[in-house]
């Protein structure tokens, strides 16, 4: 079969998405490659496809157990012959894999970047016929990724071990010295680089000033999405129990996934996210590196993630399928302090410079009111104009500014008036009359400037610091407190006049919402309510995830079209032969029961 054959008999695709062809070309010519292309584009498919074109099996190796496990599933759901070795295996498991991968009877190999650190693997795949090999996750490999792992930088023994056999490695996100460190650490021999678009015109980016816990924030961010899956991020163990039992409180089905859960208990949690018996996963950024889940419909942090590479790596996580998907950050500039007390702890050197110079980057882009696809694209040198409608900057900001030197003074004065020895909360809490004990016993309820600030509320009164502090007005000394600049002096004396966007003091969540399914005339809906139970019954049936069966995107077309023949059932999208003989007589059964009840007339 041709490449175009394969992917409609393997995949039930009928066409490639952008670059994947020529990915695929890339690998099957034996050129070493590195592609870098955004969560959701189709990495996976570009290294799986070539492997069945091709003679010998092909080795991967993934950062992850569960992202290991995903892949083989879904695999072997096309009948592709898959298989993964790791600890988790047991010693016969193990064999079994091993004899099998040298009698050719494995077509991808799944491996941790650790087993190329054992001599005795090293030698198994000399034993083997290898076509190509594959690093995904590529970005961990470097010291200026996000993610660096030592385990990726034994990898070079690839090139020392199988100086022929070429490399085609995979990442979602790579600044220009990132795919540098990739391309060098790994001896990858004159590769063609493939760099898709960064922009995911599919995700909506919110980014608001955290009140709080962000508890309330949450929860009426929310109230859009009863019942669809969702990752929520923190910072700590602690706080993922604490969010996830108010949420349960709440009535939604969440669990919290932290590195202090036992294997069993996070795999447990895992499955039942990935099966949809979850409708989020309350989780330290440890989860989700990779996670092959279409249809997660919104992604949330609580607090600021420490480099915009991991950002924009975990928002991907939403929206796999291509339909619109929220994104929400919450922060305070109390995050900001704890990230730089992280990094206060590093090693001095290059390595900390650059982990300051990150912070300040994503620091910057949750203040900017400039579009967020754009400014996340600028980061990794890609151009872009303002996505227009994707963000609550493009959405909400009308370049109308309002002038805020009255309260801008108010600030300055308040941080003046307590010495400059606090936060902004505090202080904001004190131009807002808060009764607080610490502000009771500190007097500071005599103060001139207290209660002075009902014009705002609390969040509009933080964005106002938060201008303040882009517009080099204040400053955060090594104490971590506010403290005034000489801009900050001017506009207290009335000597300079500071503006702000006026939407900016009002922005909401964005409420326009397309679930998986699009929009539907009611018994369309009922038809895929029915073959989405159907879904469920066999994937329960078979202890695999309900997707793997068939995307929420096929059974919406099944759910419009009512195909009833084998020829109108592979004419949908994500059928493919193999899929079909395993699945599709039970939904073609289904859908002329469906018919029959109704009186309908569908394609075939």
């Amino acid at each position: 079969m041709d490449k175009k054959q394969t992917l409609k008999h393997y995949f039930g695709y009928d066409d490639f998405r952008d670059l994947q062809e020529e990915a695929i070309d890339t690998i099957v010519s034996k050129r070493d490659m590195l592609m870098i292309l955004p969560t959701g584009g189709g990495k996976s498919l570009c290294y799986q496809l070539p492997t069945l074109m091709m003679e010998g099996v092909t080795v991967v190796v993934s950062p992850l157990l569960s992202l290991m496990y995903d892949q083989v599933t879904s695999l072997q759901a096309n009948g592709i012959e898959a298989a993964m070795v790791s600890s988790m295996q047991s010693f016969e498991e193990i064999k079994s894999i091993e004899q099998q991968v040298i009698r050719g009877e494995i077509k991808m190999l799944y491996v941790a970047p650790e087993r190329m650190d054992s001599s005795y693997f090293i030698s198994l795949l000399h034993r083997a016929k290898i076509n190509f090999f594959v690093i995904d996750e590529a970005h961990c490999l470097s010291q200026w990724g996000h993610e660096f792992r030592q385990s990726y930088r034994k990898l070079s023994i690839l090139k020392e071990q199988f100086p022929r056999i070429p490399i085609a490695a995979f990442t979602a996100t790579a600044t220009q010295m990132v795919r540098a460190d990739i391309i060098n650490e790994l001896r990858l021999d004159k590769p063609n680089i493939i760099v898709g678009s960064i922009f995911r015109s599919n995700l909506f980016i919110t980014i608001k000033h955290r009140i709080g816990d962000g508890k309330a924030q949450l929860l009426e961010f929310l109230k859009l999405y009863k019942g669809q899956s969702g990752i929520i991020y923190t910072l700590s163990r602690k706080s993922t129990e604490s969010v996830a039992a108010y949420l349960s409180q709440k009535g939604y089905k969440a669990r919290a996934y932290h590195a202090g859960l036992s294997n069993e208990e996070r795999g447990r949690i895992h499955n039942e996210f990935i099966q949809d018996r979850l409708d989020m996963v309350v989780a330290t950024v440890a989860f989700g590196m990779g996670i092959d889940k279409p249809n997660i419909r919104f992604v949330v942090h609580l607090h600021l993630p420490r480099n915009l590479e991991s950002y924009y790596q975990e928002i991907g996580r939403a929206g796999r399928d291509g339909n619109l998907s929220q994104t929400l950050l919450l922060f305070t500039t109390a995050d900001l302090i704890q990230q730089r007390l992280f990094i206060d702890d590093l090693e001095a050197g290059e390595y900390k410079r650059n982990a300051y110079a990150k912070l300040q980057s994503i620091s910057t882009f949750a203040t900017s009111t400039s579009c967020r696809h754009q400014s996340i694209s600028h980061y990794f040198k890609e151009s872009l104009v303002p996505c227009m409608e994707r963000c609550d900057n493009c959405l909400s900001y009308k370049n109308q500014t309002i002038d805020i030197t009255t309260p801008a003074q108010k600030i300055l004065s308040a941080i003046y008036r307590t010495k400059q020895s606090f936060g902004a909360n505090y202080v904001v809490d004190i131009l807002k009359g808060s009764k607080s004990k610490k502000i009771v016993q500190n007097a500071h309820d005599k103060l001139s400037v207290y209660d002075i600030g009902k014009e705002y509320s609390k969040s509009g009164w933080l964005t106002i610091v938060d201008k303040l502090l882009e517009f080099g007005a204040v400053a955060i000394n090594d104490k971590r407190v506010y403290i005034l600049t000489e801009m900050g002096k001017k506009i207290l004396q009335g000597k300079q006049s500071v503006a702000i966007d006026e939407e900016r003091l009002k922005v909401t969540f964005e409420t326009q919402v397309v679930d998986d399914n699009g929009v539907f005339e009611e018994d369309t809906q009922r038809i895929l309510d029915r073959l989405s139970k159907l879904r469920n019954t066999i994937a329960t049936q078979n202890s695999i995830p309900a997707y793997i069966v068939f995307s929420q995107k096929t059974l919406a077309q099944m759910a419009m079209e009512l195909p009833t023949t084998k020829e109108a059932m592979l004419n949908i999208h994500g059928v493919g032969e193999v899929k079909y003989e395993r699945y599709g007589e039970a939904f073609i059964e289904e859908i002329r029961a469906i018919k029959n009840a109704k009186g309908i007339v569908g394609s075939g």
